[in-house]
């Protein structure tokens, strides 16, 4: 156990500017699951592979931990109440949602920069988070002259 204050190494990690997703699975029952999450990275192109963390204390985590892939959705800037809709507890986030099923049924949400569809490769343990891997099995590229939703001290911020 470390002797560093959990809000302000929050504040420190929160230094380092990131792009914004919004990742989606599927539940037990095959209901449509996701949450907002900053925590993406590309890792390798052969094989092609992404990842992404997702917190214990997560009301999707149960979902994540037990499916078998995911979606990462790349948010554009005109995205943010997507972001914060996925990033609301309580409520059925896919209400209003466009999105279809893809890759092994997972729900792909219409209109971000790009999507990775993925199927689960490996599971890390990290800490309090949970790390999921996977392979991508289909993506798309939508339109280029967006610009990207970032996340930057606790706020969404533009790319533009």
């Amino acid at each position: 156990m470390s002797d560093f204050d959990p809000r302000e190494l929050r504040d420190g990690f929160g230094e380092f500017m990131t792009g914004v997703t919004v990742v989606t699975t599927r539940g037990a029952a095959g209901e449509p699951s996701g949450l907002t999450a900053n925590s993406f990275s590309s890792l390798s192109l052969d094989p092609p592979l992404a990842l992404f963390s997702i917190g214990r204390s997560s009301n999707t985590f149960e979902d994540f931990e037990a499916g078998n892939g995911f979606v990462i959705h790349i948010l554009a800037d005109d995205q943010r109440d997507l972001a914060a809709r996925f990033a609301t507890k309580g409520i059925d986030r896919f209400e209003g949602v466009d999105w279809s099923p893809g890759f092994d049924g997972l729900p792909v949400i219409a209109g971000p920069l790009a999507s990775f569809e993925c199927s689960r490769e490996h599971v890390y343990e990290g800490g309090d988070h949970l790390i999921l891997v996977g392979r991508i099995e289909r993506f798309t590229v939508g339109d280029r002259t967006r610009p990207a939703l970032g996340y930057f001290r606790s706020t969404f911020i533009s790319q533009a």
